[in-house]
Parts: C-alpha cells; structure tokens; sequence
C-alpha cells in the first residue's frame, strides 16, 4: 500500500462551485476516515478577500449538510484549512503565495511537498504554471511538486495540443495529472477486475462472440445555468470526447502486463489510437445530432434549448449525441460500438451494455433471448447479467432472467466517491486513473472530425424532452437490427423509464 506524504493541498479556484462542492467535502470524508497524512494543509486561493477564518466558516456551511458530517471531527478539520487571497493572472502575488506555503511547510513540517490543483476556468490553466514556475513553486529540489488540471484539455485538436506545450514549459509529464471524475467511480474501475480476473468474461470478450456494445450517458437534467458555457461546448465536448471515450477504451483494451499506471494508460492510449477514423461517410450516416426542443413534461413546459438563459437564439449547440463507432484491431474487428449521450433525457444514467451473440442454431426458440451484461456505473452502481431458461410447463420455450449485483449490497464497505479515489490517488503519486498528454491527443484526433463537420451545414433534429432523443437515433441502430436499451433509474426496471 502507497504511504501518502505530508504535503499541502494548494486549490486555485477555492471560492468557487468545484472546490466547494465537491474537493473539500472529499478531502473532509477522507479525513474522517483517516487516510490523510497526520500532517497536512488546504490551501485555499482566489481573489475573494477572506482570511483563514472567515474562508473556514464559508466551507463548514457546505460540510454541515452532510449527514455524516461530526462537530467535533469538523473542527479538527478546518485547522488545516487556510486561505491566501491573490490575482491569479499577477505574477508578483505569487511572491506571497510563495512565501505562505513556505510558513505552511514551516510550521506544520509538511516536507515541501506540494499539490496545485487548478479549480479555474480554463483560460488559467497556461497563466497559473507560468507564474509558479517564475518563483520557483514548480522546482522539485525539496519535496515533489505536483500539478493537477481538470477538464476541458482544450476545446479542439489544436487547442490541446497548445496546452500541453505550454504546461511543458514548467512541468514535466509526470508532475501533471489531467483529472476525469469518471475515471474515479467504482464501477468504472471495477470494468478491469470484471474481465481480466474472471475467467468466464475475458475468452468471450472479443468479436467471435460480441454481437455490439453501447455505452450510454444521460442526464436529466437541462443546461440549467451552464448556458454560457455550454453553447460554447455542447455534448461533444463536454461528454463524449472525454468521458464516454474513456469508458470505451475500460471496455476494449487489452490486459496491461502488470497493474501499474504505466502498463495501464499504453494499453488505454493504444485502444484509443486504434479507433477508426471517422470518414465523410460515417459523418453523414453513422453520426445524429440533437437539440432539445420546447416540450410538456407531466404538465410542465420545458424550455427549448434556444430559450435557455445565455444561449443563443439561433444556436447550432448539439445537445445530444449519437455515434456508431469502430476498433481497428484483431480483438474487435467488426463489431460496432454505439456511443449516446444527451440532456433532458428520461433519466440521468451511465452504463455499458455488452451484446453477445446468439447462437448460431436456435435449437430451443427462435425468439430465444439474448445474453447481455450491463454494467452499471451511475446511479445504482452494479452489474447485470442477461440470459435465457426454459419457461415453467409444457415446451422448451426461453425467457430472459437476470442475476444482478448491487453496490449497495456490500453493506460493510463505504464506496468512495470518485473524487475521494482520485484525491487519494494525488496525494500517493498513483497516476493510473489519470490522462496521459497521447490519450488526451488520441481523443481529440478521433473527434476533431466531427467538430470540423459541425462547421459546415450539418442536419441538427429536435427532441422533446423525457424522450430517448431523435428518432434518427433508433434508426441509426434499427439499420443494423439492433436496439438501444431504456435504462431506468434502478439497474434492473425494464419499463421504460418516463422524466
């Protein structure tokens, strides 16, 4: 087991939604739990003018809601909390931040090492190593230094790669952690142990015997107040260049050699890599963008996407996103993965559906069902899996039963949340769920495609809200005699699931 180092948690962006909604509630449960260092210290930075103090009582309000929130743990707790206010994009307020880590260190005898996470808007992310470097705080001489970068990387090909270069300029490739919560949950994770440590999945898993898979990652939910932001992003950007690709490359790569973040993100970099590029033609035919449309839920109109507040009026913004997609390689030649994600869907839901084929010679039904595993990762984490037995009485008719197992079953465990994981895995070095620079680029190489065809006149179909999307969307499967799955809130409702 890694020893996690005393160090200082260094939160760029500490007055904003991020860091107070999701980092320092992590880092208090982990707290709780005792897997933080004795010694450590937060860090908090903005421009918000606080001081240690009144920077504590703005974040205990957040931690106060929480049911397993402790009075006197909490306490405990916010002494290692403190808040230096600075102008991020003026390099001589570094100098103060500088000398404030170093009393920090001082005082609390934490080592010098360091991590930077960057909470920010990413228009900071090339300005804040840049002033880290030029007052020494990126230097490893004494202690590790290590830089954390949240997602978007870029918004396109170019983009990305400019960021990388200029983070190279200050920072090495192992000092840099690209962060995708996604890759923190469980179930995710647990895609690895699944197949490479049951021998009954990994000799099935390839396309002798997989008919398709789909990977699907819905929310319920609108823009809500992201408008600004979103119309600039959409689902491409925001969904499926990164999160859902990720997943796809959990599903398909092959077994790394040993379990270790090296071995672990080539195996991820070469499934990516072997993604097959998307031509004109599957731009035209494999491809269905969406836009949500003004619509009555349960006797509630829902705005339109354009009447969103800070979108567009006339905006193009995809909302929704259907792809066909395949894998140039021995294990999945042929078979297709079908990639959906979207807003104002029926249910918020991430899963991976598995489709394996039937056999070859229906000897009981010709309407025999087909065996399918789900696995899934948000909300009712766990996995299911498909497959057909003879009816009760006469005949040798089949039906499909399901054998599932839930995360929430495992009573005597506490599942961490997927920043509690990815915050530990920080502060030990363990770069293993993290995106390396060639993953990053391999994504952006796949996608930078569509984002050049959307610059064009491309078809965008409208949706009602609480439906699965556009109706082109079915089609783009029904070609091919397959089907999506309706999930449901619950991993095993088979209804389909209504807003």
């Amino acid at each position: 087991m890694s020893v996690i180092d005393s160090s200082c948690i260094v939160i760029f962006g500490a007055s904003g939604d991020l860091t107070q909604r999701m980092l320092i509630p992590a880092l208090y449960h982990l707290y709780i739990d005792q897997k933080l260092p004795k010694s450590f210290a937060i860090l908090g930075v903005s421009r918000s003018v606080y001081n240690d103090q009144t920077f504590r009582s703005k974040l205990i309000k957040n931690i106060k809601s929480d049911q397993n929130s402790n009075e006197n743990l909490l306490n405990k707790f916010c002494e290692h909390l403190f808040y230096q206010a600075i102008n991020t994009s003026d390099v001589n307020d570094y100098q103060l931040l500088k000398k404030r880590i170093t009393r920090i260190n001082t005082d609390l005898e934490l080592k010098n090492n360091t991590l930077f996470y960057l909470a920010t808007p990413p228009s900071l992310y090339s300005v804040i190593p840049q002033h880290l470097a030029a007052v020494g705080l990126n230097e490893e001489t004494d202690g590790w230094k290590r830089l954390v970068v949240e997602k978007p990387f870029g918004c396109d090909l170019k983009s990305a790669l400019s960021l990388d270069e200029s983070l190279y300029r200050h920072f090495q490739e192992q000092q840099i952690y690209r962060i995708d919560h996604y890759l923190g949950k469980e179930t995710v994770q647990n895609m690895l142990v699944l197949r490479f440590a049951n021998s009954i999945f990994e000799p099935l898993w390839n396309g002798r015997y997989i008919d398709y898979v789909e990977v699907t990652g819905a929310e319920a939910l609108g823009v809500e107040q992201r408008g600004g932001y979103y119309d600039g992003s959409g689902a491409m950007r925001d969904m499926l260049q990164n999160h859902l690709l990720q997943v796809i490359a959990m599903v398909a790569m092959e077994p790394p050699a040993v379990i270790n973040a090296k071995s672990m993100r080539d195996e991820v970099v070469k499934v990516l890599q072997c993604l097959k590029p998307l031509s004109q033609d599957d731009l035209q035919n494999n491809l269905v963008l969406g836009q949500y449309i003004q619509s009555q839920v349960r006797g509630q109109c829902l705005p339109a996407y354009r009447e969103e507040k800070g979108v567009s009026h006339n905006s193009r913004t995809e909302t929704y996103v259907a792809l066909k997609l395949f894998i140039n390689n021995w294990r999945w030649d042929g078979v297709p993965f079908y990639l959906r994600t979207g807003k104002r869907l029926p249910t918020r839901v991430t899963e991976v559906v598995i489709h394996f084929k039937k056999t070859p010679h229906p000897v009981f039904s010709a309407q025999a069902p087909e065996n399918k595993l789900i696995v899934r990762i948000q909300p009712d984490e766990g996995i299911l899996l498909g497959f057909g037995l003879k009816q009760p009485g006469a005949g040798f008719d089949a039906k499909e039963v399901a054998m599932d197992f839930h995360y929430s079953d495992l009573k005597e465990t506490e599942l961490l949340t997927a920043y509690e994981r990815l915050l530990l895995d920080l502060l030990k070095g363990d770069a293993t769920l993290f995106a390396r620079s060639d993953a990053v680029r391999a994504c952006w190489d796949f996608v930078q495609p569509i984002l050049d065809y959307q610059k064009q006149s491309f078809p965008l179909y409208g949706y009602a809200s609480g439906t699965w999307g556009p109706i082109e969307a079915e089609k783009l499967l029904k070609r091919d005699k397959h089907q999506w799955r309706y999930p449901c809130k619950n991993l095993t409702d088979t209804d389909y699931c209504e807003l």
